[in-house]
């Protein structure tokens, strides 16, 4: 029997991208699309090696979820332990819905003489497949994906929603200027209490190298006393713009917030642009998103300014 392992190749890379496709609309993802190839390509080398029997520990239930993993890695990047479970759970639901979708179709083309007994047999009268399934199996089966594809569903649904109240940020310091996503927060009241300046919350990994190493692991800790102490010895370009904001914790205790005095900050929402001069940049050392969705958080007031 000849194989053509290109033809192979090619047909599995082809299906491996439409899956992912379908997985990226599916949770409305924003991708490149020569990662998405790469990954497709992935897909396609690893059932060419199942032409080689040396490699044939390579096709075990633990590899085969390892590469799926690494296909949604190249493809889509991390972002987050729940945004990549999310695109994990959105690609199975896509291969099932796709197998599904196959047996049934085969199922419906198929005359009543070509099934006996469970056993699938050519024209020519050879064995070509068996297919039993318990009916216990089937409903456990049935009901994991209805869950499964319900929970993928709903976190998309409850994504668009947010999605509304997103904006682009750009922030504007000297010659910087920093653009990220923010998430307008309507129960955002945190001001500067002496001159009532309302504090944007900003994520510290969207200034770069402009902040020092040693400010950025104290603002991680929550250490912004020792970097007030520090003013004046460490050199920082932007000291006279620098102020500390206090806020009550979750556990209800007082703590401060280091937060920088921008030239302006411009929030471009619905096709409108709001300019503000008078807003301070709160700088949070963890993520504001854990899917990454957004990097600030935006004081509603803002909107109010043009």
């Amino acid at each position: 029997m000849i194989v053509y392992v290109d033809i192979i190749f090619l047909i599995n890379m082809l299906i491996d991208a439409a899956l992912l496709l379908a997985t990226a609309k599916s949770r409305k993802l924003t991708f490149q699309w020569w990662r998405l190839v790469c990954s497709a390509c992935l897909g396609g080398v690893y059932v060419v090696f199942l032409f080689f029997p040396p490699l044939s520990f390579l096709f075990t239930f633990a590899v085969k979820f390892l590469l799926s993993l690494m296909m949604l890695l190249i493809a889509f990047g991390y972002g987050g332990m729940q945004h990549f479970w999310r695109n994990v759970g959105a690609f199975y639901v896509v291969n099932f819905v796709a197998a599904g979708a196959i047996v049934g179709v085969h199922y419906f083309w198929m005359s009543s003489g070509e099934v006996i007994n469970g056993i699938l047999f050519t024209q020519s009268g050879g064995l070509e497949h068996r297919l039993q399934i318990g009916l216990l199996f089937v409903i456990v089966v049935l009901f994991s994906s209805i869950l499964l594809y319900r929970y993928v569903q709903q976190a998309a649904k409850r994504k668009e929603e947010m999605s509304s109240y997103f904006a682009k940020v750009d922030v504007h310091i000297d010659e910087f200027e920093s653009s990220c996503t923010g998430l307008i927060d309507t129960g955002n009241q945190l001001y500067d209490p002496l001159t009532k300046t309302p504090v944007m919350v900003m994520e510290l990994s969207q200034w770069g190298e402009k902040i020092p190493e040693s400010w950025k692991k104290r603002i991680e800790k929550s250490e912004v006393d020792q970097i007030v102490g520090a003013i004046g010895t460490d050199e920082f370009e932007w000291q006279d713009r620098l102020r500390l904001v206090p806020y009550r914790g979750v556990n209800r205790s007082t703590q401060f917030m280091l937060a920088i005095k921008p030239d302006r900050v411009v929030i471009t929402y619905n096709d409108k642009q709001f300019e503000t001069l008078k807003v301070l940049i709160g700088l949070d050392g963890g993520k504001l998103s854990a899917d990454n969705a957004y990097q600030a958080i935006i004081h509603p007031t803002l909107l109010q300014s043009s």
